[in-house]
């Protein structure tokens, strides 16, 4: 078990690519603090953790409200006396609605998106520095960068493009983080999924588009969300000891083609 002893909390963790992350490090010795705006959900969650043994809490997070971020971290840490993995998986996507270009659903994506994960992290910093360093891990997405498909886009008005755009900043925050929490022995990195068939994935995004992400992909195929979890536990564990502000994409080979 290579996360036995650590305690993490993955926001996002009651569906899809967070529920992934939280069973993985379950199972690799983890107790798991699965925070999200549904909490039913979250529960569910908790207790398939628990019937197989682990560890797990589940807790209620807005995570781009500081109060409510600042009760989650001290609910994990109360409970299991510690916080070594953050995972800022939570974002605006399951409910994205990309025919919405106002200024203000694009303020709303980036407080969900990307100050959100300054929030989170703020909140298990204090923790983290006391403990002497932690890992935290940063969910961008290939959407973050401009393919070739993408070039011939028009439109009368210029589009927000709100999730790349969010996404994008994940990376550079990525990297301003890990420059900051470097002294506290605090790592900080990113994970850029590309296509994952995810429950957010079949519901906002058009089979022609994936199955045409899925061609410019050099493997020819889209990820199912367990597909993840080996590098958000490669990040987690110490294995990664000496790497931090980098993003890696996790997307069949897309990335590169760009």
């Amino acid at each position: 078990m290579r996360l036995k002893g650590k305690v993490a909390i993955v926001t996002g963790g009651a569906q899809g690519i967070g529920r992934a992350y939280c069973l993985r490090f379950a199972q690799e010795g983890a107790a798991v603090g699965i925070a999200d705006l549904r909490i039913e959900q979250a529960k569910a969650v908790e207790s398939e953790i628990t019937k197989a043994g682990g560890k797990a809490l589940a807790v209620h997070a807005d995570v781009s409200n500081e109060e409510s971020a600042d009760a989650m971290a001290k609910q994990v840490f109360d409970r299991f006396g510690r916080v070594d993995i953050l995972i800022n998986n939570a974002a605006i996507y399951y409910d994205m609605d990309s025919r919405d270009q106002s200024i203000a659903y694009l303020r709303k994506m980036i407080d969900v998106n990307l100050i959100g994960i300054i929030i989170c992290g703020r909140a298990v910093c204090p923790i983290m520095k006391d403990q002497g360093g932690g890992s935290i891990i940063n969910i961008s997405s290939g959407a973050a960068y401009v393919l070739p498909q993408q070039v011939k886009f028009k439109a009368n008005n210029f589009s927000t493009y709100h999730y790349g755009l969010t996404k994008s900043g994940v990376i550079y925050l990525t990297k301003m983080m890990a420059v900051t929490g470097g002294p506290y022995n605090i790592r900080v990195n990113a994970i850029a999924p590309g296509v994952t068939m995810s429950e957010a994935t079949k519901k906002v995004v058009s089979p022609q588009i994936i199955e045409g992400l899925r061609n410019v992909a050099v493997l020819g195929k889209s990820l199912e969300p367990w597909d993840l979890t080996g590098t958000a536990l490669y990040l987690a564990s110490e294995d990664s000891a000496m790497v931090t502000g980098q993003t890696i994409p996790v997307d069949a080979g897309m990335v590169m083609l760009g």
